[in-house]
Protein backbone atom coordinates (compact mmCIF):
# COMPACT_ATOMS: atom_id res chain seq x y z
CA UNK A 1 0.00 0.00 0.00
CA UNK A 2 1.46 3.42 -0.92
CA UNK A 3 2.54 5.29 2.19
CA UNK A 4 0.54 8.39 1.17
CA UNK A 5 -2.72 6.44 0.70
CA UNK A 6 -3.99 6.74 4.32
CA UNK A 7 -3.36 10.47 4.33
CA UNK A 8 -5.01 10.90 0.93
CA UNK A 9 -8.03 8.89 2.05
CA UNK A 10 -8.35 10.90 5.27
CA UNK A 11 -8.21 14.18 3.35
CA UNK A 12 -10.71 12.94 0.77
CA UNK A 13 -13.18 11.72 3.41
CA UNK A 14 -12.92 15.00 5.31
CA UNK A 15 -13.44 17.04 2.12
CA UNK A 16 -16.50 14.97 1.19
CA UNK A 17 -17.87 15.35 4.73
CA UNK A 18 -17.50 19.14 4.56
CA UNK A 19 -19.01 19.33 1.07
CA UNK A 20 -21.90 16.97 1.73
CA UNK A 21 -24.37 19.74 2.76
CA UNK A 22 -24.16 21.04 -0.83
CA UNK A 23 -26.13 17.92 -1.78
CA UNK A 24 -29.08 19.77 -0.32
CA UNK A 25 -29.19 21.85 -3.50
CA UNK A 26 -30.38 18.67 -5.26
CA UNK A 27 -33.24 18.07 -2.84
CA UNK A 28 -36.66 17.53 -4.47
CA UNK A 29 -38.30 20.76 -3.33
CA UNK A 30 -40.08 21.45 -6.60
CA UNK A 31 -39.33 23.63 -9.58
CA UNK A 32 -36.87 26.37 -8.70
CA UNK A 33 -38.37 29.85 -8.90
CA UNK A 34 -35.62 31.81 -10.59
CA UNK A 35 -37.86 34.83 -11.07
CA UNK A 36 -38.37 35.07 -7.33
CA UNK A 37 -34.61 34.92 -6.83
CA UNK A 38 -33.94 38.28 -8.46
CA UNK A 39 -31.94 39.71 -5.59
CA UNK A 40 -29.59 42.10 -7.37
CA UNK A 41 -30.31 44.77 -4.77
CA UNK A 42 -29.53 42.39 -1.89
CA UNK A 43 -26.36 41.20 -3.63
CA UNK A 44 -25.22 44.78 -4.22
CA UNK A 45 -25.98 45.71 -0.61
CA UNK A 46 -24.13 42.73 0.84
CA UNK A 47 -21.03 42.97 -1.33
CA UNK A 48 -20.67 46.75 -1.22
CA UNK A 49 -21.17 47.11 2.53
CA UNK A 50 -19.18 43.98 3.35
CA UNK A 51 -16.35 45.36 1.23
CA UNK A 52 -16.38 48.56 3.27
CA UNK A 53 -16.46 46.60 6.53
CA UNK A 54 -13.59 44.35 5.41
CA UNK A 55 -11.38 47.31 4.48
CA UNK A 56 -11.94 48.81 7.93
CA UNK A 57 -11.33 45.48 9.66
CA UNK A 58 -8.02 44.92 7.82
CA UNK A 59 -6.91 48.53 8.31
CA UNK A 60 -7.58 48.36 12.06
CA UNK A 61 -6.75 44.73 12.71
CA UNK A 62 -3.42 44.38 10.90
CA UNK A 63 -1.41 46.92 12.92
CA UNK A 64 -3.10 45.75 16.12
CA UNK A 65 -2.23 42.10 15.44
CA UNK A 66 1.35 43.07 14.58
CA UNK A 67 1.79 45.24 17.67
CA UNK A 68 0.54 42.38 19.84
CA UNK A 69 3.86 40.57 19.24
CA UNK A 70 5.71 43.12 21.33
CA UNK A 71 3.14 43.36 24.12
CA UNK A 72 3.74 41.97 27.59
CA UNK A 73 2.23 38.63 28.55
CA UNK A 74 -0.40 40.28 30.74
CA UNK A 75 -1.49 42.67 28.01
CA UNK A 76 -1.69 39.81 25.49
CA UNK A 77 -3.82 37.69 27.80
CA UNK A 78 -6.21 40.54 28.57
CA UNK A 79 -6.52 41.58 24.92
CA UNK A 80 -7.03 38.05 23.66
CA UNK A 81 -9.68 37.47 26.34
CA UNK A 82 -11.59 40.50 25.07
CA UNK A 83 -11.26 39.32 21.46
CA UNK A 84 -12.38 35.79 22.33
CA UNK A 85 -15.40 37.17 24.17
CA UNK A 86 -16.50 39.00 21.03
CA UNK A 87 -15.91 35.89 18.89
CA UNK A 88 -17.81 33.57 21.24
CA UNK A 89 -20.79 35.90 21.57
CA UNK A 90 -23.90 34.44 19.87
CA UNK A 91 -24.90 36.55 16.85
CA UNK A 92 -28.39 37.30 18.18
CA UNK A 93 -26.95 38.40 21.52
CA UNK A 94 -24.45 40.61 19.68
CA UNK A 95 -27.25 42.25 17.73
CA UNK A 96 -29.32 42.90 20.84
CA UNK A 97 -26.34 44.34 22.72
CA UNK A 98 -25.40 46.57 19.79
CA UNK A 99 -28.99 47.81 19.50
CA UNK A 100 -28.97 48.67 23.21
CA UNK A 101 -25.46 50.15 23.30
CA UNK A 102 -26.02 52.35 20.23
CA UNK A 103 -29.69 53.07 20.94
CA UNK A 104 -31.05 56.62 21.06
CA UNK A 105 -31.26 56.41 24.85
CA UNK A 106 -27.49 56.15 25.21
CA UNK A 107 -25.08 59.08 25.13
CA UNK A 108 -23.28 57.75 22.05
CA UNK A 109 -26.45 56.80 20.21
CA UNK A 110 -28.06 60.17 20.96
CA UNK A 111 -24.95 62.00 19.75
CA UNK A 112 -24.87 60.02 16.50
CA UNK A 113 -28.54 60.76 15.86
CA UNK A 114 -27.98 64.47 16.43
CA UNK A 115 -25.17 64.26 13.88
CA UNK A 116 -27.59 62.67 11.40
CA UNK A 117 -26.17 59.15 11.65
CA UNK A 118 -28.93 56.57 12.26
CA UNK A 119 -27.92 53.67 14.49
CA UNK A 120 -30.36 51.11 13.09
CA UNK A 121 -31.79 50.11 9.70
CA UNK A 122 -29.15 52.07 7.86
CA UNK A 123 -26.03 51.22 5.83
CA UNK A 124 -23.85 52.60 8.63
CA UNK A 125 -25.48 50.26 11.14
CA UNK A 126 -25.02 47.38 8.68
CA UNK A 127 -21.28 48.05 8.36
CA UNK A 128 -20.73 48.57 12.09
CA UNK A 129 -22.49 45.29 12.86
CA UNK A 130 -20.34 43.43 10.33
CA UNK A 131 -17.20 44.96 11.83
CA UNK A 132 -18.16 43.77 15.30
CA UNK A 133 -19.00 40.32 13.91
CA UNK A 134 -15.75 39.82 11.99
CA UNK A 135 -12.97 41.88 13.61
CA UNK A 136 -12.27 39.32 16.33
CA UNK A 137 -11.84 36.52 13.79
CA UNK A 138 -9.42 38.61 11.75
CA UNK A 139 -7.42 39.63 14.81
CA UNK A 140 -6.97 36.03 15.98
CA UNK A 141 -5.92 34.84 12.52
CA UNK A 142 -3.60 37.78 11.83
CA UNK A 143 -1.99 37.55 15.27
CA UNK A 144 -1.28 33.84 14.74
CA UNK A 145 0.17 34.60 11.29
CA UNK A 146 2.57 37.22 12.66
CA UNK A 147 3.50 35.05 15.65
CA UNK A 148 4.54 32.23 13.29
CA UNK A 149 7.18 34.43 11.61
CA UNK A 150 10.62 33.49 13.00
CA UNK A 151 12.10 36.39 14.94
CA UNK A 152 15.58 35.22 13.93
CA UNK A 153 14.92 36.00 10.27
CA UNK A 154 13.71 39.49 11.13
CA UNK A 155 16.76 40.09 13.32
CA UNK A 156 19.07 38.84 10.58
CA UNK A 157 17.44 41.20 8.09
CA UNK A 158 17.91 44.09 10.51
CA UNK A 159 21.58 43.18 11.01
CA UNK A 160 22.03 43.24 7.23
CA UNK A 161 21.00 46.88 7.24
CA UNK A 162 17.25 46.83 6.61
CA UNK A 163 15.25 49.45 8.45
CA UNK A 164 12.24 48.32 10.55
CA UNK A 165 9.78 49.29 7.83
CA UNK A 166 11.79 47.38 5.23
CA UNK A 167 11.93 44.33 7.49
CA UNK A 168 8.14 44.49 7.79
CA UNK A 169 7.52 44.73 4.04
CA UNK A 170 10.29 42.44 2.81
CA UNK A 171 10.38 39.78 5.52
CA UNK A 172 7.47 39.78 7.98
CA UNK A 173 4.52 40.32 5.65
CA UNK A 174 5.72 37.90 2.94
CA UNK A 175 6.27 35.16 5.53
CA UNK A 176 2.87 35.83 7.14
CA UNK A 177 1.01 36.05 3.83
CA UNK A 178 -0.78 32.67 4.00
CA UNK A 179 -2.03 33.26 7.52
CA UNK A 180 -3.12 36.80 6.67
CA UNK A 181 -4.94 35.54 3.57
CA UNK A 182 -6.77 33.00 5.73
CA UNK A 183 -7.64 35.73 8.26
CA UNK A 184 -9.02 38.02 5.54
CA UNK A 185 -11.02 35.15 4.04
CA UNK A 186 -12.47 34.23 7.42
CA UNK A 187 -13.42 37.83 8.16
CA UNK A 188 -15.01 38.18 4.70
CA UNK A 189 -17.13 35.05 5.03
CA UNK A 190 -18.06 35.87 8.62
CA UNK A 191 -19.19 39.40 7.76
CA UNK A 192 -20.92 38.48 4.51
CA UNK A 193 -22.89 35.66 6.09
CA UNK A 194 -23.87 37.46 9.29
CA UNK A 195 -27.59 37.06 9.90
CA UNK A 196 -28.55 37.08 13.58
CA UNK A 197 -26.98 40.41 14.52
CA UNK A 198 -27.96 42.07 11.23
CA UNK A 199 -31.59 41.01 11.72
CA UNK A 200 -31.67 43.10 14.90
CA UNK A 201 -29.61 46.14 13.94
CA UNK A 202 -30.03 46.51 10.17
CA UNK A 203 -32.98 44.53 8.81
CA UNK A 204 -33.06 47.26 6.16
CA UNK A 205 -31.39 47.51 3.74
CA UNK A 206 -31.78 43.81 2.96
CA UNK A 207 -28.50 41.95 2.54
CA UNK A 208 -28.36 38.43 1.15
CA UNK A 209 -28.78 36.54 4.47
CA UNK A 210 -31.87 38.56 5.38
CA UNK A 211 -33.20 38.27 1.82
CA UNK A 212 -32.85 34.48 2.06
CA UNK A 213 -34.93 34.52 5.22
CA UNK A 214 -37.59 36.77 3.66
CA UNK A 215 -37.84 34.58 0.57
CA UNK A 216 -38.07 31.46 2.72
CA UNK A 217 -40.96 32.94 4.64
CA UNK A 218 -42.75 34.31 1.58
CA UNK A 219 -42.12 31.73 -1.15
CA UNK A 220 -40.49 28.66 0.40
CA UNK A 221 -37.48 26.61 -0.65
CA UNK A 222 -38.07 26.74 -4.44
CA UNK A 223 -37.37 30.48 -4.29
CA UNK A 224 -34.57 30.24 -1.73
CA UNK A 225 -32.35 27.63 -3.41
CA UNK A 226 -31.58 29.70 -6.55
CA UNK A 227 -30.63 32.68 -4.41
CA UNK A 228 -28.56 30.43 -2.14
CA UNK A 229 -26.67 29.07 -5.15
CA UNK A 230 -26.01 32.61 -6.42
CA UNK A 231 -24.82 33.60 -2.95
CA UNK A 232 -22.38 30.69 -2.71
CA UNK A 233 -20.97 31.25 -6.19
CA UNK A 234 -20.54 34.95 -5.47
CA UNK A 235 -19.00 34.62 -2.01
CA UNK A 236 -16.35 31.98 -2.71
CA UNK A 237 -14.14 33.66 -5.36
CA UNK A 238 -12.51 36.18 -2.99
CA UNK A 239 -11.26 33.62 -0.41
CA UNK A 240 -10.08 31.33 -3.22
CA UNK A 241 -8.30 34.17 -5.01
CA UNK A 242 -6.58 35.34 -1.84
CA UNK A 243 -5.36 31.84 -1.04
CA UNK A 244 -4.09 31.19 -4.57
CA UNK A 245 -2.41 34.60 -4.74
CA UNK A 246 -0.69 34.09 -1.40
CA UNK A 247 0.61 30.67 -2.46
CA UNK A 248 1.73 31.87 -5.89
CA UNK A 249 3.69 34.73 -4.33
CA UNK A 250 5.55 32.17 -2.29
CA UNK A 251 6.68 30.31 -5.44
CA UNK A 252 7.50 33.42 -7.48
Amino acid sequence: MPKDLPRTLALAVTALFLLYPLWGLASPVGRWQWAAADASSALATSFALTGVALIIVVAIGTPLAFSLRGATRGVRIAFEAAVLLSVLMPPLALGLLLALAFGPGTALGGLLLRLGIPTSNDPAAFVVTQIYASLGYYLLGAAAAFEAVPRELEQSAALLGLRPREVLWRVTLPLARLGLAAAVSLAWVRALGEFGAIMVTAYYPHGIPVQLWVDLQDSGLPAVLPLLLIFLLSALPLPWALRILARSRGHA
